[in-house]
């Protein structure tokens, strides 16, 4: 499939994949190379080894051990690099805290993107998620991007969930500027979901807003305003499903760890639930 004339991140030059060594990490190495391509970056493999050991002889065994054993695992995404030249850096550390390891290195690398995996569509759902991925959207890196493992991001349609968050304005600046670099996107959703009719015409007048700049920024592609009534995680599942979207783009959590209109566990039943890739914005 030929995908690379466009790129739903935008100008990335640096990529920090995480990956776990599972086949769940596919869906994200994919997207990795794909992306490496697409925007000429550097694609950073970060693996962090959990570390408990009492010794700093003991933990480099235990980091040694676990590059044994990702071997093949890291050889396999070096040659799809290789094969689609992309430069690519592996990186394996040992911690005590992982979900703070990959934000520190995604920062000291100076990585425009974390891109992280996410199980199949069975299972409880934190499990389905991964702690893991939950852990290092609430370290509010800007930008974290979680790709299923069998879907391809094709480029054609984002949906965004908005409110009237400071993390939800940068979400509408993100899609916006995406609008100008993506040359084969061809539809944006702007959505927000309430929780009465009442407050209906307020988030019709956020909604609108959005694709009014959209219109005044020049950008070509249709902007469709969407107001629902009811859960926010599955109206914007439904949503995105209906569209056949690409990418959901949402806000993570705010500062005191909580979002307004997406509030709660919205993030995580959004990821883990959606069809397509989500990026999780923060500020």
């Amino acid at each position: 499939m030929e995908r690379f004339a466009t790129s739903l991140l935008g100008e990335a030059k640096t990529i920090l994949l995480a990956t776990d060594g599972s086949p769940f990490s596919d869906g994200a190495i994919q997207e990795a190379i794909f992306f490496g391509q697409a925007c000429r970056a550097r694609v950073i493999v970060l693996h962090v080894v959990l570390s408990q050991a009492e010794s700093i002889h003991s933990a480099n065994f235990a980091i040694r051990k676990s590059q044994q054993e990702l071997a093949p695992h890291l050889d396999h995404i070096r040659k799809m690099a290789d094969d689609g030249g992309v430069q690519l850096e592996v990186v394996v550390v040992g911690s005590t805290k992982p979900e703070k390891t990959i934000v520190d290195q995604a920062r000291l690398r100076h990585a425009d993107v974390i891109l992280m995996g996410r199980k199949g569509k069975t299972g409880h759902l934190s499990r389905l998620v991964g702690k893991m991925t939950v852990k290092v959207i609430s370290q509010r890196f800007p930008r974290v991007l979680v790709a299923p493992k069998d879907f391809i991001i094709t480029g054609s349609q984002i949906l965004l969930a908005v409110d009237d968050s400071n993390n939800s304005r940068q979400v509408a600046l993100e899609a916006l500027s995406l609008g100008r670099t993506c040359v084969t996107l061809q539809g944006m959703t702007v959505m927000t979901v309430v929780k009465d009719e009442s407050d209906q015409p307020q988030a019709r007048a956020l909604v609108d807003g959005v694709c009014d700049q959209a219109k005044q920024d020049g950008l070509l592609i249709p902007c469709q305003a969407v107001v629902e009534v009811g859960d926010p995680a599955e109206r914007i599942i439904a949503v995105a499903q209906k569209r056949k979207v690409d990418m959901i783009l949402l806000g993570g959590p705010g500062k005191k760890g909580v979002m307004k209109i997406l509030m709660g566990h919205v993030t995580e039943n959004v990821i883990g639930l959606a069809h397509c890739a989500v990026l999780v914005i923060s500020v």
